[in-house]
């Protein structure tokens, strides 16, 4: 029996907040192709991303707020069961596409769990969790959804057009990740996961962040300008306008009462307006890197 605690921890509207790297790996597909595009969206973001959540919430059985829900319920075993069959259908459908694009599916599902699995828990390690949570929630999942939504196999995620955006997907979620972290120091300590935000504090998380998303913003300004998109760019900045000032904010108000204000309410409210502004972002630069416009625009 599915218990309705373990559909809540699949989390299936977090997938959200990774759709922008879907977005933009849409903007850059030479082969679009509607089914495909259907397909992929459904494998990552309604069975792989939510097998993930669950597979992760079942090991961890947080009893504070984790991303997504703001007080989880208690973990069953049907939601070990549950998360195993989404991944298996993730998987099955992929083949679909082809065997490269369901093995990408299959190593990202056995990185996702190898996360909080207790016999290995990269978890723990705060340096290597946030390396690899980084490189496969961005570049890895860039190049994967990019060879499933053109019918491509390995070799693309090791061509310039993909490593490039990719990484710079990875930038992104590198500057982001111990923002998530940071109202979790509690829960982390009683079981022994020196996350890196534990490591690098409430105030030094701040700063780490501020300092990668700088790198990201100078990533992305270099990337449209070498394409020759100035226009698009101008509209990037003024999208991560107000992300960087809610960031401020937050920062100014941590910095005077940091157990008060560094919690799930804030962390979830900087991952919404990011997550809203990004994919509203990469629909328009999808729309203008394919000339969907142009063409639209000419009838």
């Amino acid at each position: 029996m599915i218990t309705r605690s373990s559909l809540k921890h699949l989390r299936i509207p977090f997938s959200l907040f990774l759709l922008p790297v879907f977005l933009f790996a849409l903007a850059f597909t030479p082969n679009l192709n509607e089914e495909r595009l259907l397909l992929v969206f459904m494998i990552l973001h309604l069975f792989l991303y939510p097998s993930s959540n669950g597979y992760n919430s079942y090991f961890d059985k947080d009893e504070k707020s984790i991303g997504g829900i703001k007080n989880p319920p208690k973990v069953t075993k049907d939601l070990y069961w549950l998360s195993l069959v989404f991944f298996m259908i993730a998987i099955v459908l992929s083949i679909k596409i082809n065997l490269a694009f369901a093995s990408m599916v299959t190593l990202y599902g056995l990185v996702s769990m190898a996360y909080s699995h207790p016999l290995v828990r990269i978890k723990k390690y705060p340096w290597l969790s946030w390396l690899i949570a980084g490189l496969f929630q961005g570049y890895f999942t860039f190049g994967m959804a990019y060879a499933g939504l053109s019918d491509f196999g390995w070799d693309i995620l090791f061509k310039s057009h993909v490593m490039i955006p990719g990484l710079l997907t990875s930038l992104m979620l590198w500057a982001n990740y111990p923002l998530t972290q940071v109202y979790q120091h509690e829960e982390d300590a009683k079981r022994n996961d020196l996350t890196l935000s534990r490591k690098l504090g409430i105030i030094g998380t701040f700063g780490f962040s501020a300092s990668f998303f700088l790198l990201t913003a100078a990533g992305f300004a270099w990337f449209f300008l070498s394409k020759n998109q100035e226009n698009i760019l101008w509209v990037y900045l003024a999208s991560m306008l107000p992300v960087v000032l809610y960031f401020l904010i937050w920062f100014y108000f941590v910095k005077r009462n940091p157990e008060k204000y560094a919690n799930y309410s804030w962390a979830m409210g900087m991952n919404t307006i990011s997550a809203v502004l990004l994919n509203g972002f990469f629909i328009y630069y999808f729309l203008e890197n394919t000339q969907i416009m142009q063409v639209l625009g000419a009838y």
